[in-house]
């Protein structure tokens, strides 16, 4: 294996769509309102795929040293966890693709103003405190939580702000489906690791709810999402091409028929790539629409 392929895997690439579709929905609206900028868009999308990878490096450390990783998971490997990088490597990572972002985010205040900044700093603090520091709250059942506030909520508003230092109503609007389907995607991971977590003692909301109520509140995030875009755009309070969304529709049928009817792991870890590819190709149709 060569020295760069552990960094990917612990980058976690099928989960990076996650960064991805906020910033597109964003960039859509401020084309939309016309002032929409190359400069800050590239810049935006760098910021957030670079939170969500450091994010990725920093679960994989803390969940290596609460024993989270052991070797009765199903999923990609990861790195920490079986020696492929070491602990302290991966918080040099983490601490470089923070960096990076922090330089994103100085660029973007000085386009858009100071709330970029907090609303970086609060993604930062959030994204350290998901599986690390006293109080993980990762393993308190509050993930889904964090992921629907700062992967849907604020990047999407802040992908949209960024551009000329305001948030319009759409945009806070738009941001909900795109929280409902990042949310989804967790929600996908904790329901196939569900065993494996409550054995390590890792108190995810799956592990609270139970797998049967996991199952109903993913089909509830993937379902609503397509409702909300329905009537936010059929009502126009977002650009009604936005309905092109609903295109995508199809494509959720077998993630929520899988995370429903299996707990194989190989099967889940299908259905949360296919959550994954379903959240982006509907922050671009959203994006799309807000554009024509």
């Amino acid at each position: 294996m060569s020295a760069f392929r552990p960094w990917l895997m612990a980058a976690r690439p099928p989960t990076l769509w996650a960064a991805v579709a906020p910033v597109l929905v964003g960039g859509g609206l401020a084309a939309h309102d016309g002032v929409f900028r190359w400069d800050v868009f590239v810049v935006t999308m760098a910021a957030a795929v670079l939170i969500n990878v450091g994010v990725n490096f920093a679960n994989d450390a803390s969940d290596a040293r609460r024993g989270a990783d052991t070797e009765a998971r199903i999923g990609p490997t990861r790195a920490v966890a079986t020696g492929l990088i070491s602990a302290r490597a991966m918080w040099a990572g983490v601490g470089v693709t923070f960096g990076a972002a922090a330089a994103c985010g100085a660029y973007l205040a000085w386009v858009a103003g100071w709330p970029i900044l907090a609303i970086g700093a609060a993604s930062l603090v959030a994204a350290l405190g998901y599986t690390g520091g006293p109080v993980p709250y990762g393993y308190r059942a509050l993930g889904e939580a964090f992921v629907f506030v700062f992967f849907g909520l604020a990047a999407t508003v802040g992908s949209r702000f960024a551009h000329d230092g305001t948030a319009p109503l759409d945009a806070w609007l738009l941001a909900v489906p795109v929280g409902m389907l990042v949310t989804a995607i967790l929600v996908a991971n904790n329901v196939r690791d569900i065993d494996t977590d409550r054995a390590a003692g890792k108190r995810t909301l799956a592990v609270v709810l139970g797998r049967r109520r996991t199952r109903v509140l993913y089909g509830v995030l993937v379902l609503g999402a397509f409702g909300v875009v329905a009537l936010v755009g059929g009502a126009a309070w977002a650009p009604r091409p936005t309905l092109l969304a609903l295109g995508a529709a199809p494509l959720a049928v077998s993630p929520v028929l899988t995370v429903a009817r299996t707990a194989a792991g190989p099967e889940l870890i299908g259905a949360l790539k296919g959550t994954a590819r379903l959240h982006a190709l509907v922050g671009a149709l959203l994006g799309l629409g807000a554009m024509l």
